[in-house]
């Protein structure tokens, strides 16, 4: 058998009729599948529906280890029609090395904004793509393609990619009518770039198979084969794998990549499973794996960041369309975060503490989510924010996927031709939920509180060591469950509700250290003055307890109570 070729998985990302097609059928050498728009409806709207993939051989570059061998580039065509993003998601998580393709003649258009975004989460290098240079007049081009290489340069300063490779080509000079005679322009100088930043993606064959399949297809007398890129773990002929969607495992029969056949394939390679027989229409897409390796989850915990780019805050109880493993669906979120005393501690990255308390947020806390009343508050101009956020993401429907796989929330919804940008955040997945019961056998676990502050007046005093309070509770509140809980009086002493007082929401408090003289002058001189109201001229004595009693004396309530607590206890510290 050949020296293994090493793979390296190219994705190429842009806006709808940039003409990734194009260059991925300029740069290849073989297809596999899936590849150049082969379904009928993507031939027919003239666009890509679907990840396609092909793949160029060519020499190993010297970076990559002396001797012979091959590097073989897959190139995964993603589709930039806008309401198709989600299929870019899937393909994001496969790729080592992204072209993003931009129409020169354009610029960065909405979608080559979001391809950005994603491949800033899923990717580690870039190289930019100039396409269509041939709709520049020769005298012009080369000033246009610096012009707009600059251009590209200064949008880049602050990405992961800025300072990387930019190339410009003409991929199908001509447009797609030209005869195949055109040649290309600029593509051998692209494919050396490529190869000069092909790096040695970390592969590890060791632990569980699973295979993200993009295309399915029986061969008569042969069987089903399912054709994907193996983002963990080997597969070797005759094992058996796990198609979760269908609940059924299948016996692998033969393997092939790019039309050669093989006995083994490992993580990162793109390669073809064909099984006993099954209904190929049933997976379209999804996971394949090593039996029992993948869990089905009903809701989960994840870490997460908001993208910079997205307009307008994360509200908790919002719905997204979540992207995990290979499936998108809604899902409601709730956000929260470490105690505000604990906003500066060192999280563990991808590991979850249920034995913490987390505090309950509104909404994803960031710069731009804090009010202009917080930042003034905070002299030193620099609003505290958590080092790490989380949230509790709910699943309309459930989805099966790995541990500790990619999450991106994402307002699909929006309209396609605003220019904005759809994705809102991105995180890990740390804790999945299997039990469909997941309210009632899971969710209690999870300590997360709101604090809660309530706010009365003393309405009088009734000795040294107890008063009446008023405005605290509703008529109809069970004041019961109150009692024993701990209130400040704003003159400074300490109280413990005692009972309720009455029939119309009053109750009375217990004062264990007495009350402040100044306290009980202060409340008799109110009492009297109300007791009084409006009779004749005011003594000196009311005027100056007029000045004392314009404050009446409040009275206030603090307590924590867990979101996921089924008897809702009240807790103060």
């Amino acid at each position: 058998m050949a020296a293994r070729a090493l793979n390296v998985n190219v994705g190429v990302l842009g806006h709808i009729d940039s003409g990734k097609t194009a260059l991925a059928r300029a740069l290849s050498t073989t297809g596999s599948t899936a590849a150049f728009d082969r379904a009928p409806q993507s031939r027919a709207r003239g666009i890509t529906l679907d990840l396609g993939f092909s793949c160029l051989r060519t020499a190993l570059p010297p970076q990559l280890g002396p001797g012979p061998g091959e590097l073989q580039f897959t190139l995964v065509d993603c589709p930039g029609h806008a309401s198709l993003i989600r299929t870019i998601i899937g393909g994001a998580q496969i790729i080592d090395l992204m072209m993003l393709v931009i129409d020169v003649t354009k610029g960065m258009q909405t979608q080559s904004a979001e391809c950005l975004v994603i491949g800033q989460i899923a990717c580690q290098k870039m190289v930019v793509v100039l396409n269509k240079i041939d709709l520049i007049p020769e005298g012009k081009r080369q000033s246009a393609i610096e012009k707009m290489t600059k251009k590209m340069q200064k949008t880049l300063e602050n990405t992961k990619f800025s300072g990387c490779p930019i190339v410009a080509v003409a991929a199908k000079p001509g447009g797609p009518e030209a005869p195949e005679s055109e040649s290309p322009l600029g593509v051998s100088e692209l494919i050396e770039v490529l190869k000069s930043e092909a790096y040695l993606p970390s592969r590890d064959p060791s632990g569980h198979f699973l295979m993200a399949v993009d295309h399915c297809f029986s061969i008569k007398g042969q069987g089903t084969v399912m054709t994907g890129t193996i983002l963990s773990g080997s597969v070797s002929l005759g094992d058996n794998v796990e198609i979760p969607a269908l609940k059924v495992t299948k016996k692998v029969k033969s393997m092939q990549m790019f039309h050669t056949p093989v006995t083994y394939a490992m993580q990162g390679d793109r390669v073809g499973i064909c099984v006993t027989q099954f209904d190929p229409k049933l997976l379209e897409r999804g996971l394949i794996c090593t039996p029992d390796s993948l869990h089905t989850i009903h809701a989960a915990i994840i870490s997460l960041k908001k993208i910079q780019y997205f307009r307008g805050a994360l509200q908790t109880k919002a719905k997204f369309h979540i992207t995990v493993g290979h499936e998108t669906v809604m899902g409601r979120v709730m956000f929260f975060s470490p105690a505000s005393a604990d906003f500066n501690e060192e999280i563990q990255e991808n590991v979850f503490d249920f034995e913490k308390d987390y505090l309950y947020q509104e909404q994803y806390l960031s710069k731009d989510s804090v009010s202009s009343e917080e930042k003034e508050n905070d002299q030193a101009g620099e609003v505290q924010l958590p080092k790490q956020q989380w949230a509790l993401l709910e699943f309309e429907k459930p989805v099966t996927c790995p541990k500790l796989c990619l999450v991106i929330g994402s307002k699909l919804d929006t309209d396609i031709h605003t220019n904005s940008c759809r994705l809102a955040f991105h995180g890990v997945l740390l804790q999945g939920m299997e039990d469909k019961n997941y309210t009632e056998t899971f969710l209690p676990k999870l300590k997360v509180y709101k604090l809660k502050h309530k706010e009365g007046q003393v309405e009088r005093v009734m000795d040294d060591y107890s008063v009446i309070g008023r405005s605290l509770f509703k008529k109809e509140t069970n004041i019961q469950i109150f009692v024993g809980l701990k209130v400040k009086l704003s003159t400074g002493e300490s109280g413990i509700i005692d009972g309720g007082f009455g029939q119309s929401g009053k109750f009375k408090i217990r004062i264990p250290d007495g009350l402040k003289p100044e306290t009980k002058v202060l409340l008799t001189a109110a009492s009297k003055k109300k007791s009084k109201g409006g009779k004749g001229d005011m003594t000196k004595e009311d005027e100056s307890s007029k000045n004392d009693s314009a404050q009446p004396v409040t009275i206030s309530l603090s307590f924590k109570r867990y979101v996921f607590d089924t008897q809702k206890k009240m807790i103060q510290s």
